[in-house]
């Protein structure tokens, strides 16, 4: 059973994760206006100054998101380790896709600078979010996509 408390606990973070989210998506749009002024900045590096904010502005929207589909499942009495299975897969996903679509930016961006020696680290961030898309998480020997044997686990066969 939900209490009240914990409605408002959640629902005071979902909005504070949403307020931090319009912060940095502001704050992008400011810093992209602000240096389209400067004529020493390079557009490319603007734009991927700005996608740098928004990605983090997507983090903290999702977390936002996350918190109040957790109080809004548990109301309908569904699994609590189905509601966090879910939010947390939502959110490595796109965290995930995010972190994928700024390493590409790098790549572009450091083919174009001539920094060829740099570009271990946007392939590190490809590899690594290919394997967290791809691997399933195991857990007691069961992967998360199947149901285990309650009988198997206690002990009964």
């Amino acid at each position: 059973m939900i209490t009240p408390y914990k409605t408002s606990v959640a629902l005071l973070f979902s909005v504070i994760f949403h307020l931090i989210a319009v912060v940095f998506t502001g704050l992008s749009v400011q810093q992209f206006i602000g240096g389209l002024d400067k004529p020493d900045w390079d557009l490319v590096t603007l734009i991927i100054k700005s996608i740098n904010t928004l990605v983090i502005a997507l983090a903290m929207y999702e977390l936002g998101i996350g918190v109040m589909q957790g109080i809004h499942r548990q109301r309908g009495r569904q699994n609590i380790f189905q509601n966090i299975r879910r939010s947390i897969a939502r959110f490595v996903g796109t965290d995930c896709i995010a972190l994928v679509l700024e390493a590409l930016i790098m790549i572009i961006k450091y083919s174009q600078l001539d920094l060829a020696c740099n570009l271990y680290y946007p392939v590190a961030i490809l590899a690594a979010c290919s394997l967290l898309l791809t691997k399933p998480i195991q857990h007691n020997s069961y992967s998360l996509h199947q149901k285990p044997n309650l009988s198997e686990q206690i002990g009964y066969d």
